[in-house]
């Protein structure tokens, strides 16, 4: 009996590692561009592909679809979420409430040591620029972010936040590509930082809250032009 619950025990481990690896694949190739919205993801196809069984890769799915990327819809099965370009907009307006407030309440914890976590981050961002590692900006560009917010010590509007970064990271890469902003955004990024060094909380919180929502308009414009170019 010892054995059985031990050999168990050890298989749900090992099964969702591999859940964990598939979703993160996954997540890399519909942020990627590679499915596009609207894309079934079947799960038979989905497992063959990876050698895995269905089994992990229904929970990969079930995480994707928690995360907002991925919808179960009833008579298509798994599908690449789209989301409204009016919802893509919102979503902004949401980033800068949660994301100020958390850089007003961080700013007056933060060290020495926070900024150069922050500055460091950053260096890893403007280094994946220059590389045009585009697989690194999203995940690079959360890193810095979080690097400032975290002094303020809240962790389930950290991970609140950390979703809404996900959902919105695939249309985020493409204005990039589009606009070829990678400049633009590393100099918004190193003025927050000096302000943030700088103890500037007012300045911070007025530059950060038009960094995103301009950032969200420039995006949603882009968006929709390229919606309607494909819709063709």
């Amino acid at each position: 009996m010892t054995k059985q619950k031990q050999s168990r025990v050890r298989h749900q481990v090992d099964r969702r590692s591999l859940a964990e690896e598939i979703r993160d694949s996954l997540r890399e190739r519909i942020v990627a561009g590679e499915f596009r919205d609207g894309d079934a993801l079947i799960q038979e196809l989905v497992a063959e592909e990876y050698g895995a069984s269905r089994i992990p890769v229904r929970e990969a799915l079930r995480q994707l679809e928690a995360c907002g990327l991925v919808s179960m819809e009833t008579h298509k099965g798994t599908v690449v979420s789209t989301i409204p370009t009016e919802e893509v907009e919102e979503l902004f307006e949401v980033r800068a409430m949660l994301e100020c407030d958390l850089l007003v309440r961080a700013i007056p914890a933060m060290t020495d040591r926070d900024v150069a976590g922050s500055r460091e981050a950053l260096d890893g961002l403007e280094e994946s620029y220059r590389k045009e590692d585009i697989s690194a900006w999203g995940r690079l560009n959360w890193a810095f972010h979080r690097r400032l917010y975290e002094p303020a010590r809240r962790p389930r509007t950290l991970a609140m936040l950390q979703a809404i970064h996900l959902q919105t990271e695939r249309y985020i890469r493409l204005h990039l590509l589009m606009t070829e902003g990678q400049a633009g955004a590393a100099r918004d990024h190193r003025e927050l930082l000096r302000l943030c060094a700088h103890r500037d909380i007012e300045g911070a919180r007025i530059f950060l809250r038009a960094h995103i929502l301009d950032t969200g308009t420039s995006l949603v414009a882009a968006l929709r032009a390229h919606r309607a170019q494909t819709a063709l």
